[in-house]
């Protein structure tokens, strides 16, 4: 029988740098394999949430990747269709303290190759830049490219309908014009509009990975996450569980775990405040109340022609159809946005049949 030891009893904090090389170790060594295009995605997600937060990184930390640091030239030109990947993984390791140069080298092969150019999609263009030009290559030289993504962000209608992809897409657009919060990405307050209504959506369906996200992007554009989300994403943050132990799944929640904390770190809490420790690790979320979305999608379909934009007549209307959970966290995401009844007004579809 496999030896689970598991990690949700409160017990004595480390310090954040020791948990922090428990985490790259974990994440490094023991979850995958480092040829699985996983671990790429894994590890780069890790260290750029630890780049662009300024989290303390202790060089032994830093050392559990030097193997694959030594060799990311060479993967990357066997692998180029893997380049952001590669790329983001040493430039924040350089950028995070590790002594070597490959980084300038793997952006010239890549600027060189024209990678960025067989690219289809704006999103992945602009990621490309934002790569690259932190070591001051800029490969797609395009005016026209920001003016499309905050065309795209600006659309707010877009976001007033459950799209998890074009929700995801709305804050990396952010993330990218914002050099991760570091520059103002100028941004037309149409787009904190849609910030505002990808986050009822999110906060609906009860997302905190999407959530945590548009807050993220939210305070990258400047404003403010309504108090109700960030308190609510918090909470959800504390209530994950981990276990470690050398035969656990890794079909998990590690995504939504590193996105919980990236958000503490924005609004300036404590981050992975859990007994994590340098081994086989999986994170694990508290289960969801019920499906309040698509409880309120449902009541709403079934009204047919009586369905309206109004949220204050349709509240009404509304509440013997649902559940007592969906109608509080219906009401709870009224009160949580003054934005609230203009995403309504697109949510409702009313005028669509």
């Amino acid at each position: 029988m496999t030896n689970v030891i598991p990690l949700t009893v409160p017990s004595r904090i480390a310090p954040l740098d020791a948990r922090v090389t428990a985490l790259l170790g974990c994440f490094a060594d023991h979850r995958r394999l480092g040829e699985d295009v996983f671990w790429l995605k894994e590890n780069a997600e890790l260290l750029n949430i630890l780049e662009c937060t300024g989290a303390p990184v202790p060089p032994e930390a830093l050392a559990r990747h030097a193997g694959f640091y030594a060799g990311a030239e060479k993967r990357l030109r066997f692998f180029p269709q893997y380049y952001r990947f590669f790329l983001s993984l040493a430039l924040d390791l350089e950028d995070l303290g590790m002594p070597g140069a490959q980084a300038m080298r793997m952006v010239d092969f890549a600027a060189s190759e024209g990678l960025a150019q067989a690219e289809l999609s704006d999103l992945q263009r602009a990621e490309a830049r934002r790569l690259m030009t932190r070591r001051g290559v800029d490969p797609v030289r395009e005016p026209g490219l920001d003016d499309r993504l905050r065309a795209f962000a600006a659309r707010s209608a877009t976001f007033a309908l459950p799209n998890k992809k074009a929700a995801y897409e709305l804050t990396h657009i952010v993330y990218y014009l914002s050099e991760y919060g570091r520059r103002d990405p100028d941004v037309p307050p149409e787009v904190l509009q849609s910030l505002h209504f990808a986050g009822l959506t999110a906060f609906l369906d009860q997302n905190a990975d999407l959530l945590a996200e548009v807050c993220i992007a939210l305070a990258y554009a400047g404003d403010s996450a309504p108090a109700v989300w960030t308190a609510w994403l918090r909470a959800r943050s504390e209530g994950f569980a981990i276990e470690a132990g050398a035969g656990v799944a890794l079909t998990d929640d590690y995504h939504e775990f590193l996105v919980g904390n990236w958000h503490l770190a924005v609004i300036g809490a404590p981050v992975f405040r859990k007994p994590v420790t340098d081994a086989r690790m999986r994170f694990d979320r508290a289960p969801r109340q019920g499906n309040a979305l698509r409880e309120i999608s449902e009541a709403m379909l079934g009204m047919e022609e009586g369905r309206s934009g109004d949220w204050h007549r349709m509240r009404r209307r509304m509440e013997p159809s649902l559940s007592a959970e969906a109608m509080d966290l219906l009401t709870a995401a009224s009160r949580s946005s003054a934005l609230f009844e203009s995403y309504f007004e697109g949510f409702a579809r009313a005028g669509r049949l």
